[in-house]
């Protein structure tokens, strides 16, 4: 029996040395943690021993002063459902906390406005308290504990609301669009601040503490409590930066996952640093010896002077430290396999977003009693995942993640066994959501905005039956492209790929008559991100999509219709050289007037130009309009070499080019900016000038031009990413495949804040907003954005939506780029 015992020990561990072997991961803990949740089957732990909160809460406190009134009711107020009460029950500072009860059902149905109904909660409950008028400018962050105390909460957090009096915003300060979210673990306390140096607080009027009723997961109690106490003001030494290009005296800004080999590898410091310092050292992290060392070299760019570090010419696989005078960063790994442990990271993220599927430690199988209706029929939209951090669903966002993780699994099928097999397995559960959607008449179902979570029961007051249905040629086109991907890509499933090659054919049909019929639709729904579309990425599409059914079925109409649209995107691309003196060209136009050119301002799909192009040359070599469809390519991959110098020494792509007076284009902008204020044109003037001058007419912006809370960088410039890595391959372009690995490089910590943007991944990653599942490793937000009317990287700790927002398209964009590397 012993021995018996014995074999199957030397058996499994075997097996585990062959998935080891297979590159599972590098990461021994991480693997670990991976077989323990059955490959992510379960959401991986968080590890918060590396995030930006837990380094900040280490910085020197110069002076403190508590808050005088937490031992009484004296100064606060309660607002919305429950009470307020003082209490000694638990506190942290031995002088009672301020208690905050109040019941998770209110017996009613959630409201919201009157132009979007469902997307709604229960309720608010909140404390306020009350400063009238107070200077806090000697003081730069507020501590504070928080104990939830609440019944069967998988997921609770907290707002924090800074209220100043004002008549205008300063320069250079925020002016919040909403509070700041604190992402909590129940029944503990949990120590937590807000810094508060970019805010305006010569005239604080009051703080507010506040969590709005989001309804009852499986496991929710029947009421809610909230502790708070020990709340002080505080003056820290060297706060958080927040705004601007250069880095803080004390950072070296590097790629904190690290650098692939035989590519580039460079980092960042204050130009100051090389008064001081005339080298630098790449240490090995397990020897501690000095394995290269070079000189630090000074660079003027134009955002800026800086300190830049080249390690380009080591290219020896391991875990390495880069150290400037007494800065020392933590480890970071050199490796051709760079990426894997970040994509079973992001992958963790995106279960954890699953709808529909019960996900251990954030909710049941939720949104059963969600449906559509269409034609007398209605169908359940649970399914797919939430697509932000509330529970909103989109199918077409779901449909783009699908065709991602599809793009991950056919790169790393032969590379990485059990991370492909896992990436298969989450894409089929987009599959099954975008399948199940379809009336079977081109319509489906499309989107619905939700904040709570439903009881799953029919016929109760919380049912909803408005998730939104459209037949829209566009979506189809995606759709049949994405389907005729997947029925190429899955064949452990013949039946399944014998439907994915019917469906695709049928939804390409319907979008081509309706198309004929109709031309270009009618985007009525600002909140899905197709309302932005162009015309030429309109027909980008279509050609990708008639290109991905030709190679699917070899039938000659769909190469037809292919070569046929991308016509109208080549008459969109701009040929002639702008009037600036590196000659700009490549870009393209919304449309053949040429009056705006193709942008975006939180979503983007600009790699389908380079897809569509890339696609005709793959499966129409011996067309006569080949070499069109090349030299585009070029050209446009030229157009993206020419932006770089504008972000040195960041590798971020710039928004690109943009018209003096774009805004002119009406349609064009209003479809494109979402709830622009009435001074739309003058703030696009504004910010337009705030960037570069190439000539008379055009102005290079390094970020978009934007002006309401949908703003954030992440899917722009990894969209960007793609097509620069999508041109790389096509050309055996080295510098254009190098700048898509910047984008990745500035996710996880390339970027002035030396802040990863990936929870989890590297160091230094912030909270997020994740209203409805939870702090995820994994995550990753909307992205960077602009303060006011500037030019420059704004990223506070303040954690709202939408830039600091999760969201499952900046995943997919993740996951795509990455596809494009061998």
């Amino acid at each position: 029996m012993r021995k018996k015992s014995f074999i199957l020990f030397l058996l499994l561990i075997s097996h585990v040395s062959l998935f080891s072997q297979n590159s599972l991961t590098g990461d021994a803990l991480l693997e670990k943690q991976i077989y323990e949740t059955g490959f992510i089957h379960a959401p991986l732990p968080l590890d918060t021993s590396r995030s930006f909160e837990e380094n900040a809460l280490k910085k020197e406190v110069l002076s403190s002063q508590p808050f005088t009134e937490t031992d009484s009711t004296n100064g606060w107020t309660h607002s919305g459902t429950g009470s307020m009460a003082f209490s000694n029950e638990k506190s942290v500072s031995g002088k009672g906390s301020i208690r905050l009860t109040f019941p998770t059902d209110t017996g009613k149905r959630a409201v919201g406005s009157p132009s979007d109904p469902d997307y709604a909660t229960y309720g608010n409950s909140g404390i306020t308290y009350h400063v009238n008028g107070q200077n806090w400018e000697k003081y730069n962050r507020i501590v504070f504990s928080i104990y939830p105390d609440c019944d069967g909460a998988r997921v609770v957090n907290m707002n924090l609301t800074f209220t100043n009096v004002n008549s205008t915003t300063k320069e250079g300060y925020n002016h919040p669009s909403g509070s700041h979210l604190i992402n909590l673990v129940n029944k503990t306390w949990n120590h937590c601040f807000l810094d508060i140096d970019e805010y305006q607080r010569d005239k604080v009027m009051s703080i507010r503490f506040d969590t709005a009723l989001k309804g009852k997961d499986r496991t929710t109690g029947d009421s809610a409590i909230y502790y708070i106490d020990n709340i002080q003001l505080q003056q820290i030494k060297a706060p958080g930066k927040v705004s601007g290009w250069t880095p803080t005296e004390d950072a070296i800004i590097y790629s904190t996952t690290g650098y692939t080999t035989n590519s580039q590898k460079t980092a960042l410091v204050h130009s100051l640093l090389c008064n001081q310092q005339t080298v630098f050292q790449l240490i090995n992290s397990a020897t501690k010896e000095v394995t290269y060392e070079g000189a630090l070299q000074r660079k003027q760019t134009t955002i800026g002077e800086f300190g830049v570090i080249d390690f380009t010419a080591f290219n020896q696989p391991g875990d390495y430290q880069l150290k400037v005078g007494k800065i020392l960063t933590p480890t970071f790994r050199i490796d051709e396999k760079l990426w894997d442990n970040s994509l079973w990271r992001v992958l963790n993220f995106l279960f954890c977003q699953r709808c529909g599927h019960p996900v251990p430690g954030k909710h049941a199988a939720c949104h059963t009693d969600l449906f559509s209706k269409h034609d007398g029929k209605s169908i359940s939209y649970s399914g797919g995942w939430h697509d932000a951090g509330d529970l909103s669903q989109q199918t077409l966002q779901t449909g783009d993640v699908t065709f991602a993780l599809l793009e991950a699994y056919n790169r790393f099928k032969t590379q990485n066994t059990p991370l492909a097999a896992r990436l298969l397995e989450e894409a089929e559960w987009g599959i099954e959501f975008i399948l199940k959607n379809r009336y079977g008449d081109g319509y489906r179902a499309s989107s619905m905005g939700l904040l709570i979570w439903q009881d799953g029961i029919l016929n109760t007051k919380d049912d909803i039956h408005s998730v939104r249905v459209q037949n829209m040629a566009f979506d189809n086109f995606l759709y049949a492209g994405y389907e005729a991907y997947a029925a190429m890509t899955i064949d452990r499933d013949p039946m399944l790929q014998e439907h994915l090659r019917k469906i695709a054919e049928e939804d390409f049909s319907f979008a081509i008559e309706k198309f004929r019929k109709d031309g270009f639709d009618s985007f009525k729904q600002m909140y899905e991100h197709s309302y932005n579309t162009s015309e030429s990425q309109y027909m980008a599409t279509i050609s990708w999509s008639a290109s991905m059914l030709y190679k699917l079925t070899g039938k000659s109409c769909y190469a037809e219709t292919a070569a046929e649209a991308i016509r109208y995107v080549l008459d969109c691309q701009r040929t002639e050289p702008l009037k600036d003196k590196d000659k700009t060209r490549g870009f393209f136009y919304r449309n053949p007037s040429r009056k705006s050119i193709v942008h975006y301002i939180h979503q983007s799909r600009e790699q389908v130009y380079m897809q569509a192009m890339t696609l005709l040359c793959e499966t129409q070599q011996q067309h006569p309009d080949y070499q069109k469809w090349a030299n585009s390519i070029q050209l446009y991959g030229n157009y993206l070499k020419s932006l770089m110098k504008y972000t040195q020494p960041y590798g971020m792509i710039p928004s690109g080019v943009y018209h003096a007076e774009e805004y002119k284009d009406s349609t064009s902008f209003y479809a494109l900016h979402l709830f622009p204020p009435s001074n739309a044109q003058d703030l696009y003037t504004e910010q337009v000038k705030r960037g570069v001058k190439l000539d008379k007419e055009h102005y290079l912006k390094r970020f978009p031009v934007w002006f309401s809370i949908f703003n954030g960088n992440t899917a722009i410039h990894l969209s960007t990413g793609k097509s620069a890595a999508i041109c790389g391959n096509f050309l055996k372009d080295e510098e254009l495949l190098g700048i898509g690995r910047e984008q990745l490089y500035w996710t996880v910590g390339k970027n002035p804040f030396g802040q990863s943007l990936i929870y989890g991944e590297g160091y230094n990653y912030p909270q997020m907003n994740s209203f409805s599942s939870g702090e995820m490793t994994g995550e990753m937000p909307v992205g960077i954005r602009t303060l006011g009317n500037g030019d420059i990287p704004y990223w506070p700790q303040t954690n709202n939506a939408c830039y600091k927002e999760v969201w499952v398209t900046s995943a997919g964009k993740w996951l795509s780029l990455i596809a494009e590397y061998e």
